[in-house]
């Protein structure tokens, strides 16, 4: 017998003054039985920076098709694609032609850095591609906040976001390497 998704429940405020993004979002996740906590808050994190009210979450690793987050438009266009870890050239290439936008976060500094080393050359063509990484100091913080019931805060200035519950915080910094 196959082992199911757990699910999660997020109730996000966001307070995106960067782009006047006020809203609170309730988010019902499913986490992947090979998905980390980690994995897990950096989809949050990816929806609470792009958020809108027609993003949302995929079947992400359940299928090769889709990304991990994407918004679809009323002509049904893609307009962004959102995806996690690293990527091979050939999903980031199907991506770009599929989209409008596409952000890739990674989040694993050490084979991040050898896959970024390896592959920014081969993306350099791609306008419509952005990668953002997220130190592990990061990511591993946000772990920490992973509960099945969440009730988080996150606040954008200046491109720097801070995440919150009700006992945690964690400051985050992304690096924008593309």
């Amino acid at each position: 017998m196959a082992i199911k998704a757990t699910v999660f429940k997020a109730e996000l405020q966001i307070s995106d003054m960067d782009r006047n993004y006020y809203h609170c979002h309730n988010l019902t996740l499913a986490r992947h039985p090979s998905e980390t906590d980690e994995r897990l808050m950096v989809r949050v994190l990816a929806f609470a920076i792009h958020a809108h009210e027609r993003l949302q979450f995929t079947k992400g690793l359940s299928s090769d098709d889709v990304p991990d987050i994407w918004q679809i438009n009323l002509a049904d266009e893609i307009e962004l694609w959102i995806e996690l870890g690293q990527l091979d050239e050939k999903r980031i290439r199907k991506a770009c032609s599929r989209a409008k936008k596409v952000v890739v976060y990674t989040f694993q500094s050490g084979s991040s850095n050898v896959w970024w080393q390896q592959i920014e050359n081969k993306l350099s063509r791609f306008n419509n591609l952005q990668i953002i990484h997220l130190p592990d100091n990061v990511s591993q913080s946000m772990a920490t906040l992973c509960k099945r019931g969440m009730q988080l805060q996150c606040t954008i200035q200046d491109g720097e976001i801070w995440l919150s519950d009700e006992n945690n915080a964690v400051h985050i910094a992304p690096q924008i390497w593309k």
